[in-house]
């Protein structure tokens, strides 16, 4: 025990090193924008080494947790409410940008240049609209193994929803599998431990090169939009999520977000809500929520339950039609919005996945209005930090929240977590037993990780 508590404490070093290495970003990134602007792929392969490892997370995760479970029952009823849930908030969060846009209503005043006109052009290029058809098609990967080739989360996630439902009907034919995946886990997280000792590098990169490149001009002329859409984030994770996860689940949202502190301090240096992914399943498991639970929240909210993108849609629409001098009425904000939510399906939380879902979306259903999308182009990266983070905090609710409906959640370790009397163990990201030894030949998901009286069984 004192071995692993030594091991968090030299993580501490870690995070305060990214911290150090974001301010110093910043100031090379004014200082000399140009050298600044050459450290992009430092930033880059970072994000590329964590994203790297994604597939073979989300895929151990489901598979352990799915195939630990008897009734497949269950593990469809955790998915559809799931699904329901992260419809509902998506039209929540819709309808606040809404509200906000309207009343902010930003980008009024602004005339649009040449040059504002072709990063809109070169921003809609390739982001034409996908059909349903080729979504769903899109889906299922060319080969067995081609999902973790190619860094597909759905397919990845079709892969292991498959392979946990093969070894489930498997019964006990299945469980030497079960403990082989259940090692090559240990190995996953024990990479991606490693990886994150790269971190205050690769922040280093991310942040000069995007202060480099954008300056503080472009900053400026577009506060009002930058300003409002944080706002607006933050309104809708401390007012709606924070009262909907202390009603239903009775836990306070300031303590799960200290909770996960560091995961925030990641994507904000990285602007994607990715590179916590792995993080973010580890720590839920820890906090006592159960696999199946986690498997199929988490992975599936980073396709469907994009908050945050909801919201910069809709506002970062408005404010290209005002620009514009064509304001939408109301008729055509619920079209045009309704269609956007529509094609953001599946998007992973990823730099620049929110600009070209915009411009795509405009190129299918107002192409009058893509040359707009080029006023936006010099701030999106920041407001890309506020989509990863409100993203990433409507996925750790929406799991704490399935798991209280339910009833695969320990909420007396849940408390014991959230107060800090049983930390998470950072040296492997595993934490494996929680404190207590656990045989590493045994089938089952620990009942510590499953919540209290839920075994893995069911």
């Amino acid at each position: 025990m004192a071995a692993t508590a030594g091991g968090r404490d030299r993580t501490h070093y870690l995070y305060i090193a990214v911290i150090i290495a974001v301010l110093a970003g910043i100031a090379v990134g004014f200082a000399a924008p140009g050298v600044a602007v050459e450290l992009k792929p430092i930033g880059t392969g970072f994000v590329n080494l964590i994203k790297m490892m994604i597939a073979p997370v989300i895929f151990c995760t489901i598979v352990l947790g799915i195939g630990s479970v008897r009734q497949a029952a269950k593990v469809g009823a955790v998915g559809g409410l799931a699904l329901g849930y992260f419809v509902i908030m998506s039209t929540v969060a819709l309808a606040i940008g809404l509200l906000v846009g309207n009343f902010l209503e930003p980008g009024a005043g602004l005339s649009i240049t040449e040059e504002a006109k072709a990063a809109g052009d070169k921003a809609a290029e390739g982001a034409g609209g996908e059909s349903t058809a080729e979504f769903l098609l899109g889906i299922i990967p060319k080969t067995l193994v081609s999902a973790f080739t190619e860094g597909e989360v759905l397919q990845a996630l079709l892969i292991a929803l498959l392979a946990g439902f093969a070894l489930q009907a498997m019964g006990k034919a299945g469980e030497p599998i079960l403990r082989g995946i259940g090692h090559i886990q240990r190995l996953v997280f024990r990479i991606l431990a490693m990886i994150m000792w790269v971190a205050p590098i690769g922040a280093f990169g991310a942040i000069a090169a995007v202060v480099g490149e954008t300056g503080l001009d472009a900053l400026k002329s577009l506060a009002v939009i930058m300003i409002g859409f944080y706002v607006t984030c933050a309104l809708f994770v401390f007012v709606v999520l924070g009262a909907l996860l202390k009603l239903v689940a009775g836990v306070n949202l300031w303590s799960l977000l200290k909770y996960l502190g560091r995961e925030f301090l990641l994507i904000v240096s990285t602007s994607s809500s990715e590179s916590a992914l792995p993080r973010l399943i580890a720590k839920l498991e820890h906090m006592g929520i159960s696999k199946p639970v986690v498997g199929i929240t988490v992975p599936t909210g980073y396709s469907f339950n994009l908050d945050g993108t909801a919201i910069y849609l809709t506002m970062a629409s408005l404010f290209i039609a005002n620009a514009m001098g064509d304001p939408l009425s109301a008729s055509e904000q619920i079209s045009l919005l309704l269609f956007m939510i529509i094609a953001s399906k599946g998007a992973a939380g990823v730099t620049g996945a929110g600009l070209a879902t915009l411009a795509g979306g405009l190129q299918s259903h107002r192409p009058e209005l893509v040359d707009g999308v080029g006023l936006i182009v010099g701030i999106d990266r920041f407001m890309s930090e506020a989509r990863a983070l409100t993203n990433f905090a409507g996925n750790a609710v929406a799991t704490v929240l399935v798991g209280t409906w339910t009833k695969e959640i320990d909420k007396d370790r849940m408390a014991e977590v959230l107060a800090g009397r049983i930390p998470f163990d950072e040296k492997t990201l595993l934490d494996d037993g929680h404190g207590g030894p656990v045989a590493d030949d045994s089938p089952e998901v620990p009942e510590a990780r499953t919540g209290k009286g839920v075994p893995a069984k069911v």
